[in-house]
């Protein structure tokens, strides 16, 4: 099974690649871009299974160890970053002292930019200055496949492509504003430069099983902060997908960042700090580090 991303290359331009055991194969001769092979994902899967068994059988010198290749965020860049919030049932304990909401209840999206805040695995985060409490919050993304609108949770998932690892950094110091009616400040909290990253690649998610049943593990410098599961999800991934496509169409390579368990600094106190490495692993997805400095 392969593993779908965009790499530098020796001249710093950015290439669509494939990982197939650990070895990353340039697919650029085939297609311009890993947007474009999401918008035509219907056709180019099959071709890309074909061409990472292949290599899975018949490995060769054009393959690179992905320990010397610089990876670049998977897509570049999605359409839209939409994040659901207060979507596990730990998180919202956590940080509410209250049980999860009921049945009744609908899930809850905000949008997160993307361009500038999206980075990929080991690009540096530059804490914002106007910040003092940056928080982490480790994700599954879902990364639309195919163009949604009014699906039904029965049919979501045949619109997903595939997976991958989102961190959705948060400046707790300005979740809200008081100085006008609207309370939440969503871009002085969640839109800040390096404010996001993603990777280190896109999982098909003919690869998973059960999204609803991975591992997820963060770390901050080695000590284990978050460590819980996606079986904590309050609105599952179809009923997202259900739920967003009924306001706004969804179009491939958007991502929807599906919620982070329990585990966050906020509740401790306890914030990114220049000279930290945040680190998350996800079952299936692979693992997402970067560094931490000032700006």
């Amino acid at each position: 099974m392969f593993r779908l991303l965009t790499y530098r290359d020796k001249q710093g331009d950015n290439r669509p690649g494939i990982l197939v055991d650990q070895s990353i194969y340039d697919i650029g001769e085939e297609f311009i871009s890993v947007l474009e092979i999401l918008n035509n994902w219907a056709t180019t899967e099959p071709k890309l299974m074909e061409i990472g068994q292949r290599l899975a059988q018949h490995p060769n010198a054009t393959g690179t160890p992905i320990n010397e290749v610089t990876l670049a965020p998977p897509i570049l860049f999605p359409g839209a970053l939409y994040c659901a919030g207060a979507n596990y049932a730990d998180h919202v304990l956590e940080m509410s002292g209250k049980p999860p909401p009921p049945e009744n209840t609908k899930p809850y999206f905000f949008i997160k930019s993307t361009r500038g805040t999206i980075i990929g695995a080991n690009e540096t985060i530059h804490l914002p200055k106007y910040s003092n409490q940056v928080d982490w919050e480790a994700e599954i993304g879902i990364v639309i496949g195919q163009e949604a609108r009014n699906v039904s949770e029965v049919d979501a998932m045949d619109f997903v492509a595939g997976f991958t690892i989102v961190n959705d950094l948060s400046a707790r110091d300005y979740t809200k504003r008081y100085d006008v009616p609207f309370l939440f400040d969503w871009i002085g909290q969640k839109c800040f430069d390096t404010g996001c990253p993603m990777g280190p690649w896109i999982t098909p998610k003919s690869a998973i099983d059960d999204p609803h049943n991975l591992g997820i593990k963060l770390m901050v410098n080695n000590e284990v902060k978050q460590n819980s599961s996606s079986k904590e999800m309050i609105f599952k991934c179809e009923h997202q997908i259900a739920y967003l496509s009924q306001h706004v169409t969804l179009y491939p390579g958007d991502v929807i960042a599906t919620g982070t368990p329990a585990g966050c600094g906020m509740p401790q106190k306890d914030f990114l700090k220049p000279g930290d490495i945040v680190t998350i692993e996800i079952d299936g997805l692979g693992v997402l580090s970067n560094p931490v400095h000032s700006s």
